[in-house]
């Protein structure tokens, strides 16, 4: 069973004296290239304006399939990994079991589970409504991406300390967005502190108290004090795949579920996220907390999760409460306050931030002997790659990456840009029909195609 962990972050870029980004200002990633120029930033909405902000329309998410990955990290379109809400016991331990905790090592978050789920989704289609039905479906996409993300991105206007890159591809119509991690960034992901690694562990142990194996029975194990759901592996991952829409931009989010409350029945109306948090107990604390319930919100808001389970701890570890939160509800409970962040300034910044980057990456590329890749050919545009960078309480720059970028963003695997070869060929052609799992494996052997070069200029936004 796993728990989402927060990342650490470099300092946030200071402004340039102009009071804007530019490419001078951002620190590039090693190994990675961007073309140079820069136009003036998008700034994020001011989030403390009295100014009336015109809702953007939010679709309540379906549901389209699941999936769980295996203790071998072995995906499968089963519900094997799915657990069940219990109330944990009172006090619980939460450094119970660290000694046995299995971590996944730090790696890139790529988006082929992802695409082996559309992939399917599609082949359902074919099968349904025909063949072809399942490529029409999916020219009908704007954004596909993970949870993790969606929330990155809407929340950037209340940001204040964590820098955030992303790469993007945009493939017939739909764009592409994957979180970048160097090999650097992922270095320092792994070697936490032995006090971070003890912190970062309290909300995977959180979940083994909260999650059982059978609807409303505490797990009953050997050795083990009765209610806890089994030593952490965060190989183990159960996940939900679902549509919805921001404005006319219609999206496709994947994102882990922590358990369901008695029942599954394909919907996500039973989905229960859960989070730890310090004990409050003074005023400071409290406004803290409200700070975070923005990304626990959102995370859940996306996914269609109704329900919040927050545990608060001691410094220590120790489960002092829990409190249980209706994810539609928690505007509310802060609405009014000083500092208080609204879910709408969000929305309508995302929406606009998707508009402007749609713009920006489908726009022809110019023409250049940099748009040939080292054999000379000819760079299709769908397969190149484009640097979103996220400056806190600055704003957003977009860059189209050249040859060493691409190369870097790849990291030694068989790819299209970010995409897995089988799904780049499967989603940049108007009319091609999926194929089975078998045809198309995630690592298929061939040569890379080449990657994309550049002299395009790069944009603020």
């Amino acid at each position: 069973m796993s728990k989402r962990k927060a990342s650490q972050s470099p300092e946030p870029q200071r402004p340039s004296k102009h009071g804007r980004l530019s490419s001078d200002d951002a620190p590039e990633t090693p190994s990675t290239s961007t073309s140079s120029h820069s136009s003036h930033p998008l700034r994020y909405p001011p989030t403390n304006s009295a100014q009336v902000i015109k809702p953007v329309p939010f679709q309540q998410p379906t549901a389209l399939l699941t999936f769980s990955y295996t203790p071998q990290r072995v995906l499968e379109f089963t519900n094997s990994a799915l657990r069940y809400y219990i109330d944990p016991p009172p006090g619980a331990d939460l450094r119970y079991g660290y000694e046995r905790w299995i971590k996944r090592p730090e790696e890139r978050t790529r988006l082929d589970g992802l695409l082996r789920a559309i992939k399917r989704v599609m082949q359902k289609a074919d099968a349904s409504a025909g063949p072809g039905s399942g490529s029409k479906w999916l020219q009908d996409i704007a954004v596909v991406t993970w949870r993790g993300i969606m929330t990155k991105i809407l929340t950037a206007p209340y940001e204040e300390r964590d820098r955030c890159e992303l790469n993007v591809m945009y493939v017939n119509g739909t764009l592409y967005i994957e979180e970048h991690l160097s090999d650097a960034r992922l270095l320092e992901k792994e070697d936490l502190a032995p006090k971070q690694r003890v912190q970062s562990y309290y909300g995977y142990s959180f979940e083994s108290w909260c999650t059982s194996s059978r609807p409303g029975v505490p797990e009953r194990m050997e050795g083990h004090p009765v209610g806890w759901g089994g030593d952490v592996d965060t190989n183990v991952q159960w996940c939900s795949v679902i549509k919805t829409k921001l404005g006319d931009d219609r999206l496709i989010i994947g994102g882990e579920v922590d358990c369901v409350r008695e029942r599954f029945d394909g919907r996500t109306d039973t989905f229960v996220e859960l989070k730890t948090s310090m004990s409050i107990r003074n005023a400071g604390d409290e406004a803290r907390f409200e700070k975070k319930l923005l990304k626990f919100y959102m995370q859940s808001f996306l996914l269609g999760v109704p329900e919040i389970v927050v545990g608060f701890r001691t410094p220590a570890g120790r489960l002092t409460t829990t409190q249980t939160f209706k994810t539609v509800q928690i505007p509310r409970l802060v609405r009014g306050k000083p500092g208080a962040w609204d879910p709408q300034v969000c929305f309508s910044w995302g929406h606009h931030f998707l508009t402007t980057l749609k713009s920006i990456v489908s726009a022809p590329p110019q023409t250049s002997s940099n748009s040939e890749d080292d054999a000379g050919e000819r760079v299709e545009p769908s397969a190149r790659v484009w640097r979103v960078v996220f400056e806190p309480r600055e704003g957003v720059k977009v860059s189209l990456l050249d040859e060493t970028g691409v190369r870097d963003s790849k990291g030694g695997e068989d790819r299209v840009g970010i995409l897995p070869r089988w799904y780049y060929d499967l989603a940049a052609s108007k009319d091609v029909e999926p194929t089975s799992d078998a045809q198309s494996p995630l690592k298929s052997s061939g040569t890379t195609p080449a990657s994309t070069a550049t002299s395009h200029q790069g944009w603020n936004i």
